[in-house]
């Protein structure tokens, strides 16, 4: 028995003698080691968290399906009186649009042209873009396409709308700013299975369908800019946007090292400021309304929503307004809980379960605006802009059941087309 260690390392004497003459030769030396590293700074680390990655990636992409969503639903229901609201019958005449739009400089393509045509056209590209846009299928191109379908049908008849429109106006250009399309998009699944064949091919994948779309669409930029129909500004914003979209791919395909990691950091810094505005414009909303209230005597008093429940217009369930209206304590509570949600709501932002409790409330009131008034648009709207709100927590949850639900829809649908397609009579060919 030697009495050493298991596992320990053996020394020759000679190499223990040598040891312990330097032992002997320096006994007071310290033990030399690598300098433990500073503690980073608190505006270090939210430096770096701001520029290392693009946050609320599930608020983001919930507030790109809820705007998109309620855009292309309205579009849809307008479908019959399109002409009417936007189009060429329409009572704001296209001289009155056109005089109001060079005034004010607000962008429409339907003012290049009067033609049915174009109208027709145009409205086919907002309705196309949203639901792209709601997949997230090629969501920095959608986007662009999207504000650009709000801005030219909302821009064309300024007085069409309930106050929604308002909200989808600001967040269609809000969302060309972010990166909206990380989880819970076609992207996102195509980014994924071109990771798995690059792992598994050890080759990357390459992109056919971005730059063809690239490439149509500056053929589009060059035709608009030689008619010389859009103003010099929106040009120089959509040039922009056109050559941002080819460095991101060149530097994507062909220079992976700093070039890349430059573009990355520009576009979380974009995408994280983009967010923190978007929270302060739905504070901003809440805050107005709540202390504008306030100053009204019929708010005041507690009676404020007795007149709209009693208006034909505001009532599509007459008999449910009736009830709701006949009660004055239910009509007080209401009131009073209205302007106090709204004017509470910037200011709970610093506790998380205030917070979600008046979230909560604000949805459900948005929700009965849209049951008990008839405006379900405006609350569609409202509710996608307070979703940015959202725990994460809650998002995932949330995703994760919908995914559960979608695979038990399709364990049940891919047997039973395979016992149809089994129970078919096959015919021989001769």
């Amino acid at each position: 028995m030697t009495g050493e260690q298991p596992g320990a390392p053996r020394t020759s004497p000679a190499s223990q003698g040598w040891h312990a003459s330097l032992e002997h030769q320096a006994p007071h030396t310290p033990h030399l080691s690598a300098p433990a590293p500073s503690p980073e700074s608190k505006p270090a680390q939210a430096l770096r968290r701001v520029t290392g990655a693009a946050l609320g990636p599930y608020q983001s992409a919930v507030v790109r399906i809820g705007f998109s969503a309620t855009w292309l639903l309205f579009l849809l229901r307008e479908l019959p009186h399109r002409r009417e609201l936007y189009g060429p019958d329409g009572p704001w005449s296209w001289d009155m649009a056109q005089r109001l739009v060079s005034g004010n400089h607000a962008f429409t393509a339907l003012l290049w042209t009067d033609s049915t045509l174009w109208f027709e056209v145009v409205y086919a590209l907002a309705v196309l873009s949203s639901a792209l846009l709601m997949l997230g299928w090629r969501t920095r191109t959608m986007s662009v396409l999207f504000m650009v379908g709000v801005l030219s049908l909302q821009n064309r008849s300024v007085f069409m709308g309930d106050g929604g429109d308002n909200v989808i106006h600001l967040m269609a250009i809000y969302l060309v700013l972010t990166r909206c399309g990380q989880v819970w998009s076609l992207d996102a699944r195509r980014r994924e299975r071109a990771a798995a064949r690059a792992a598994a091919s050890g080759e990357p994948v390459l992109d056919r369908v971005g730059p063809v779309l690239w490439a149509v669409l500056g053929v589009a930029l060059v035709a608009v800019t030689l008619l010389g129909d859009a103003g010099g500004g929106w040009l120089l914003i959509f040039w922009g946007l056109w050559v941002v979209q080819a460095l991101w791919w060149a530097a994507g395909r062909y220079a992976q090292g700093d070039p890349r990691a430059l573009l990355d950091v520009v576009a979380n810094l974009a995408h994280n400021a983009t967010m923190v505005v978007i929270m302060a414009e739905v504070c901003l909303i809440y805050a107005t309304a709540g202390w504008y209230k306030i100053q009204g005597s019929r708010w005041q008093d507690g009676t404020a929503l007795y007149y709209p429940l009693h208006l034909d217009y505001f009532s599509p369930w007459p008999a449910l307004s009736d009830i709701l209206g006949g009660s004055g304590l239910i009509v007080m509570l209401l009131t009073y809980g209205t302007v106090a949600v709204q004017v509470a709501f910037p200011f709970t932002l610093f506790n998380r379960r205030v917070k979600n409790v008046l979230l909560v409330a604000m949805m459900m009131e948005h929700a009965g605006i849209a049951l008990l008034l008839g405006l379900p648009f405006f609350s569609l709207a409202m509710i996608a802009a307070d979703a940015v709100f959202l725990p994460t927590g809650f998002l995932r949850w949330l995703g994760g059941r919908v995914g559960r639900l979608r695979e038990r829809l399709a364990a049940r649908v891919v047997p039973q087309r395979r016992a149809e397609e089994e129970q078919r009579p096959r015919t021989l060919v001769a």
